[in-house]
């Protein structure tokens, strides 16, 4: 009974942080685009800030973190075999996906580190289309991220752990 749990805790985490990057207005105010690299972009960008948190809160984020890469690793892997890869090469690929994801939040961690400047030119590094475009969308994201970055670190892991991210409100200022 206890894994079944367990899975149920990671699903509503999953979902909130997939729920939220599906937001309408990332799309739409932000100008990410509406593509799979788009929408994976953002995908990445919510996770990293839940999987940041959970790995400051002891083992038992750790644990989640865990769980929840799990789960990201099963999404990809059903995501690819929905686009056409064969069973061949699901893991080759499943293997490059892992790879660029960890480069990612790796590069993101160094960027949050050095400041907003830095962060929002790796999210535009990280975003799909034009350079012009992927600027623009890239500094409102970083404002974004950094205030949800915010948010969750003062959010205790239980709520997390019931599925309720605290992430900042999306709206662009102008």
């Amino acid at each position: 009974m206890r894994w079944r749990s367990e899975a149920s805790t990671t699903e509503k985490l999953y979902g909130a942080i997939v729920a939220q990057a599906r937001l309408p207005v990332f799309y739409r105010s932000f100008g990410v685009p509406d593509t799979i690299h788009g929408r994976f972009t953002l995908l990445a960008l919510h996770l990293f800030a839940v999987l940041r948190r959970l790995k400051s809160g002891g083992p038992e984020g750790s644990a989640l973190a865990q769980k929840l890469v799990d789960r990201f690793i099963q999404d990809m892997e059903t995501v690819l075999r929905e686009l056409g890869v064969s069973d061949m090469r699901v893991p080759q690929s499943m293997r490059r996906l892992a790879a660029a994801s960890k480069g990612l939040f790796e590069d993101y961690e160094t960027a949050l580190a050095a400041g907003r400047a830095s962060l929002a030119h790796a999210i535009a590094a990280s975003l799909p289309g034009e350079t012009e475009s992927a600027e623009l969308s890239s500094s409102a994201l970083a404002s974004y991220l950094m205030a949800s970055i915010e948010a969750l670190d003062r959010q205790d892991i239980a709520s997390l752990r019931n599925g309720a991210p605290d992430f900042a409100e999306a709206s662009v200022k102008p």
